[in-house]
């Protein structure tokens, strides 16, 4: 079945023609989970659970056509982001900033996923914070999702774990020898109040590490919402864009 035409809004500009290629429902959640690494159409699917498996398969071939994403030949019905489509990084993540001031409470049925997990921390992640921060290891248990931060320098590189985490590639530098660790297991709830900035050290449950490595990640990881007084290393709304939206370079 041949990929329907995207509906243009008759408009010249970026902005529409952005909007006519990944404003399709859906489109840009794949783009997200996609930023996280190559992923199959199952782990797609199931990361995604309400998505029917027609509009999924619609979705990748619209993006394929776009130059958006390719398969890639050596992962079996695996996808995985074009270098024209990691541009969207830097979007997606300003969008997670500007969700966060709507997100409220968790609606039922709503899902915390690995690769939503992962996109908060690298929205939130501020590199000029980290710098000077020993290298550290953060392990957060969101719901039933769980996640690998590791912060060394001005740098972040943050993966899934547990079971059902899709493999990633081997570090092609050895592992860093980590001076410090923490272990979380939060609610969603927790989670953004967390990185809005709204708990802090004392409020936090801490399964390992010390109070002090909880407070560097205070620190390191925050979203201020939109119209909330920031009282991290920024100030403000446009300047947590600043320290958040340029530091897409330093987050794998």
């Amino acid at each position: 079945m041949a990929t329907r035409a995207a509906r243009g809004f008759g408009q010249y500009d970026g902005v529409a023609r952005a909007i006519e290629r990944v404003g399709e429902r859906w489109a840009l959640l794949i783009v997200r989970d996609l930023l996280v690494g190559a992923r199959r159409y199952g782990d797609l699917k199931a990361a995604l659970p309400r998505i029917p498996t027609n509009i999924l398969a619609d979705r990748l071939r619209e993006l394929q056509e776009w130059g958006v994403v390719r398969r890639v030949p050596t992962v079996r019905g695996g996808y995985e982001l074009t270098a024209f489509g990691r541009e969207l990084a830097p979007v997606v993540l300003a969008l997670e900033r500007w969700g966060w001031s709507a997100l409220g409470d968790p609606a039922e049925g709503e899902l915390v996923t690995r690769e939503g997990v992962i996109t908060a921390l690298r929205a939130a992640f501020r590199a000029d914070a980290a710098t000077g921060t020993p290298p550290t290891e953060y392990v957060l248990h969101v719901a039933a999702a769980s996640v690998a931060a590791v912060v060394v320098g001005g740098t972040l590189e943050v993966v899934a774990i547990g079971e059902g985490a899709v493999a990633q590639p081997r570090r092609a530098a050895p592992e860093p020898a980590f001076e410090a660790s923490l272990e979380l297991a939060l609610s969603p709830g927790e989670f953004r109040d967390l990185l809005a900035g709204r708990l802090g050290a004392r409020d936090v449950s801490i399964l390992s590490g010390e109070s002090a490595t909880l407070e560097h990640f205070l620190r390191t990881f925050r979203i201020t919402p939109v119209g909330a007084p920031d009282t991290g290393t920024a100030a403000g709304p446009a300047a947590d864009v600043a320290a958040n939206g340029d530091s897409a370079s330093s987050v794998a």
